[in-house]
Parts: C-alpha cells; sequence; structure tokens
C-alpha cells in the first residue's frame, strides 16, 4: 500500500511536470507591479553601488585637493549632460531609498495584501519621480 501511494505521487509529479512551460521568455511574461518595483530595487542598488561609490569618491578627490581641481569640478557640474547623469542617479537613489522603505515595512506585515502592495508599489514609483523632478527644479 506504501509501495502504490508513493507510486501515485511520482504519477502525479509526472503529470504536474508535462504540464509546466519548456521554456520560460522573461521578457514575455507579463510581471506585477509589486515585481517590477522589486527588480528596480535591486537594480537601482548595483548601479549606485558600482559605478555610483567611484565617481561620488572621484569628485570629492577634485574638491578637496587643490584649488584649480575644485573649479574644473564645478564646471564639470555645470554642463547639462552631467546634469542629467546626475538627476538619473538621483532617482536611481530616491527609488531605491523608497523601495527600501516599503520593503522595511512589507517585513513589519504592513501592506502585504495584493491591493495595499500595488499601491505601495505604485507610491514607490510616484514619490521617486516627484522627488526627482523637485530635485531636477531646484538643480537647475
Amino acid at each position: 500500500m506504501l509501495l502504490n501511494f508513493l507510486f501515485g505521487l511520482s504519477c502525479l509529479e509526472t503529470k504536474l511536470h508535462n504540464q509546466r512551460p519548456k521554456h520560460l521568455n522573461l521578457l514575455k511574461i507579463k510581471q506585477p507591479l509589486p515585481a517590477i518595483v522589486s527588480i528596480f530595487h535591486r537594480i537601482s542598488g548595483v548601479l549606485l553601488f558600482f559605478p555610483g561609490i567611484p565617481l561620488l569618491l572621484v569628485g570629492l578627490q577634485m574638491a578637496l585637493q587643490s584649488q584649480q581641481s575644485f573649479e574644473a569640478l564645478q564646471t564639470l557640474l555645470r554642463d547639462p549632460l552631467v546634469k542629467i547623469a546626475l538627476l538619473v542617479s538621483l532617482w536611481f537613489f530616491l527609488h531605491h531609498l523608497c523601495a527600501g522603505i516599503r520593503f522595511v515595512l512589507l517585513d513589519l506585515q504592513i501592506g502585504i495584501v495584493l491591493p495595499q502592495a500595488r499601491l505601495g508599489s505604485r507610491l514607490v514609483f510616484i514619490s521617486g519621480v516627484l522627488l526627482t523632478f523637485l530635485a531636477a527644479v531646484a538643480i537647475w
């Protein structure tokens, strides 16, 4: 009887295995909004760490090295393309910050119900873009 039970489970597993898709194309699967926020949170964290920290350290070195390097940094920061790159980096930071706050709230069991999770995800995107826009107005 135990063998039949075990054999029945293996047949069930075989049936389920045959119904699963063979190849998952992640670009064709429509991800829910909380998953997209999570993916952007990870990407923004990596982009803040790897290119962000070295560029921040170079800028700090230029600001503190000498008067000429400080003036060179100021002229570099006046360039519109550099300002746009800084705004993109600022959006990475603000999105990462807002998503991190959302994940702390999720760890505290706040907003784990699906409608609340979707609302929290929308708020993360909206607040990141809105805070970046306010910073852009202040910078320009």
